[in-house]
């Protein structure tokens, strides 16, 4: 591969770009000379002709084109790359980590995090799914900067935002329903059905369990869509966030258990991030970003 420089490449850019060796000199701020013996430089060690200088005005040989079109590239990622040197010199983090919990509105929250990562090109979001208790532990282990899910608003350790709040019902396919009237409908009626419980992704925290019935035959899914599916096609029930079964409840595909016997919950959608931790400016950009929303648009109970 011919040892050719960036000056060189640059200036052989330039001079396509411009249409003649005065104009490129003019935009580079560099002599004519210069700028054409870099660029009959690159052509001899190249030992391609690039240009056609017959005419009033410069054109490429088909050599030309297809080198420059390959060369475009490059200097673009020349341009990114120096961007990012600015982007770490300036104290800004190369990489953001972010876990969505398993009961967040996904489309909702991906359209927030896509809206303000398309205004901070240089950092990368790193971003994960966890349950239950899987959000909170990745946050304590130092593998997230931040986490949209559940929290204890009582723990001394955590600082967050509320996004919303999340409705969290009971449902069962028609031809599961027992017997009972609806608003008499109790655990005890259920003992006999597979139960669907969240898998809880933590890795060593203590086990967390929501809804569960105690000796009941169950069945462990690890995310709110598998358990939707599970619960559609009549092979269990269980408690879904309302957001995800809105249709299918009016469409009578599934039915709401809920009542005096079986109340369900609402749980609070938090960002929430460690408090005892230094927050780059990219992070604290993001965390003013999730203020605004919170308080302009928040995400809405079902």
């Amino acid at each position: 591969m011919p040892d050719f420089t960036l000056h060189d490449l640059q200036c052989f850019d330039a001079v396509v770009a411009a249409g003649g060796f005065q104009a490129a000199a003019q935009r580079l701020n560099r002599s004519h000379p210069a700028v054409f013996a870099a660029v009959a430089r690159l052509e001899r060690q190249l030992g391609l002709s690039l240009l056609d200088r017959s005419g009033y005005r410069v054109e490429l040989t088909p050599a030309g084109q297809s080198f420059h079109r390959r060369a475009q590239g490059l200097l673009r990622e020349l341009g990114g790359l120096r961007d990012h040197v600015a982007h770490l010199a300036a104290g800004e983090e190369s990489e953001l980590r972010v876990v969505i919990g398993d009961f967040c509105p996904r489309s909702t929250v991906l359209e927030r995090l896509a809206r303000f990562f398309a205004g901070e090109p240089q950092t990368r979001l790193q971003l994960y799914f966890e349950s239950v208790s899987g959000p909170l532990e990745r946050l304590l282990d130092d593998e997230a900067e931040l986490i949209l899910h559940r929290v204890d608003k009582a723990d001394p350790r955590l600082e967050w935002i509320d996004l919303g709040e999340v409705a969290f019902v009971p449902v069962i396919a028609p031809a599961l329903l027992p017997p009972v009237p609806a608003d008499d409908i109790g655990p005890e009626h259920l003992r006999h059905l597979t139960q669907c419980v969240m898998r809880d992704s933590a890795r060593h925290s203590p086990p967390v369990a929501f809804f569960t019935l105690e000796g009941v035959p169950q069945c462990t899914v690890p995310d709110q869509a598998m358990k939707q599916e599970l619960i559609l096609h009549g092979l269990a029930w269980g408690h879904l966030p309302r957001h995800l079964v809105e249709k299918e409840l009016a469409e009578g595909r599934l039915l709401d258990l809920s009542n005096a016997h079986l109340p369900g919950r609402r749980d609070d959608l938090v960002a929430a991030r460690r408090r005892d931790r230094e927050h780059g400016p990219v992070a604290q950009r993001l965390w003013r970003f999730l203020e605004e929303f919170a308080t302009d648009a928040p995400l809405r109970a079902h």
